[in-house]
């Protein structure tokens, strides 16, 4: 699986703990042999929210029945992804300016689509028993997103989100796996490394860009959840 784990165990400011086994993220879920499948299941993950849009999707199907574990489908596809990808199709992308649409993108995620967290948040919390996975096609943006929010909902100190958030630089394959995937979707194999870090993984710029719509839009963190 791409960018899997568990985003649980982070200690709270009032001192309590987030259990491990119940919160789960990761990007695209289609790869995953027989026995990744089967070691998946043993997670007791119950709903699946996939973020992703309905060409990814389609292209990428995650390998379980709808209703095993549950599935809900919130697609989210930023109008600054929308332009990065028209743009890209024209012709290249620095990387200044691939960097300049991350942060944007992010941006995006806060002001307009308050509404399609807000979904995902209501299934997990009617969500009874078992675990619940949050998940897009690299498991960075929009689900780097849900997870910073459901974490500063549990009380998870900032600077805590913000090391789990760039976690996904550590447990991503830039040079194996998303580099030569990159290459042939954009149809460039100019594409090195370090453009791959920028288009696949995170920094803390991509997620301080959300928190400040969020404060401009609301004052603070928990004003946008409320």
């Amino acid at each position: 699986a791409v960018n899997l784990r568990d985003f649980g165990g982070y200690a709270t400011r009032d001192g309590r703990r987030v259990r491990h086994g119940l919160l789960f993220r990761s990007g695209l879920l289609s790869r995953l042999e027989p026995q990744g499948r089967r070691g998946f299941l043993e997670l007791d993950v119950r709903l699946i929210c996939d973020l992703r849009r309905h060409a990814e999707r389609d292209k990428h199907p995650t390998p379980f029945p709808a209703d095993a574990p549950q599935r809900l489908e919130i697609p989210i596809d930023p109008g600054n992804a929308v332009d990065m990808r028209a743009q890209r199709e024209r012709g290249t992308l620095s990387l200044q300016q691939r960097i300049d649409f991350m942060v944007a993108i992010n941006r995006d995620l806060a002001r307009d689509h308050a509404q399609d967290y807000a979904r995902m948040f209501e299934a997990l919390l009617a969500l009874d028993e078992g675990g619940f996975l949050v998940h897009c096609s690299a498991g960075k943006d929009r689900t780097g997103f849900a997870c910073a929010l459901i974490h500063h909902a549990l009380g998870v100190p900032a600077q805590t989100v913000l090391e789990d958030y760039l976690l996904t630089n550590e447990v991503i394959d830039f040079e194996g796996f998303l580099l030569p995937r990159l290459r042939a979707n954009l149809g460039d194999d100019s594409i090195d490394v370090e453009s791959a870090k920028v288009l696949s993984g995170v920094c803390r710029e991509y997620l301080q860009g959300s928190l400040d719509e969020m404060q401009r839009a609301c004052g603070s963190v928990e004003g946008y959840l409320e």
